[in-house]
């Protein structure tokens, strides 16, 4: 009697592909979030010996006014950055999915920010508001650009907002495109013949229809920008008075070279959870969107 195998050829090759990627990722996203935990139990200060200090430093994130101040920056510098780049890109796309004269070109010209490096643009745009946007601002009387941006603890947020939103757009405004363009052109046809055009073609008929790509963006942005960094050490490094200091960026320079490695770990690991819960809640709510609409 010939014994078969109890593995097809397919899942064979399913396993191969799968399990080198199972443990990559273990390797580098389950293994450090465990020994960030791990950390976070101790007072370890990135050198030298340390204790167990079981939950006092996750106890201590509530009640230190700093970290605080780094999470109202960071929802807010979200917020607006998720909604800047999801409307203009939305527009983008709209428009560069249009029959209009060289959209090919126009496509590869707005991606080249995309393509850059966060510090790279940080650093272009630093000298940007720090030098060439105030001679404009004496030259032409304009008191508001008078002064760099990014000298300013009430504007300087806006700076990297800018900055961020101008290297963003392109990846959202992609997912926009290739979302327009599975809308079939005999669903517009029909709307016109029940005079559907303008603004009520796009909120009846395109959004609806492209509303899973909504939800993608959303929550990529959304994501993306409450792990801002880049642009914070290019352009400010989480000043002027801390006022653009973000989480990242407050676990990065505290946990290395502040001493507070078992502190900032547990951080660490609580912004984990708020990404997560952030993300499962957009998911959930503009799931339901999709399907009401």
């Amino acid at each position: 009697m010939i014994k078969k195998d109890a593995w097809s050829k397919n899942e064979k090759i399913f396993l191969g592909l799968l399990i080198p990627i199972l443990l990559l990722f273990f390797c580098f996203n389950t293994l450090p979030l465990l020994k960030g935990f791990y950390y976070g139990l101790t007072n370890f200060r990135g050198y030298g010996n340390y204790d167990f200090v079981g939950l006092r430093n996750f106890a201590d994130l509530f009640h230190d006014v700093r970290v605080g101040k780094s999470y109202l920056f960071t929802f807010k510098y979200a917020i607006v950055m998720t909604i800047a780049v999801n409307l203009i890109s939305l527009v983008l796309a709209l428009g560069l999915n249009s029959e209009i004269k060289g959209k090919n070109t126009l496509r590869g010209v707005y991606f080249v920010p995309n393509i850059l490096g966060g510090l790279v643009v940080g650093y272009i745009f630093s000298f940007i508001f720090t030098y060439i946007l105030p001679a404009i601002g004496a030259a032409t009387g304009i008191e508001f650009l008078s002064n760099s941006l990014l000298g300013s603890t009430r504007w300087a947020w806006v700076a990297i907002v800018i900055v961020g939103a101008w290297q963003g757009i392109a990846m959202n405004t992609i997912i926009y495109i290739s979302g327009l363009q599975t809308v079939p052109e005999d669903v517009y046809e029909a709307g016109m013949l029940d005079g559907s055009t303008g603004w009520r073609k796009f909120k009846d008929i395109t959004l609806p229809l492209i509303m899973p790509f909504v939800t993608i963006n959303l929550v990529l942005c959304m994501k993306n920008a409450m792990m801002v960094f880049d642009q914070i050490m290019a352009l400010t490094k989480g000043g002027p008075s801390q006022s653009t200091e973000s989480i990242s960026y407050l676990i990065y320079n505290n946990g290395m070279s502040g001493g507070q490695f078992g502190f900032q770990s547990a951080n660490a690991f609580v912004f984990f959870i708020v990404i997560v819960a952030i993300s499962l809640f957009q998911m959930t709510v503009l799931g339901s969107k999709e399907e009401q609409l």
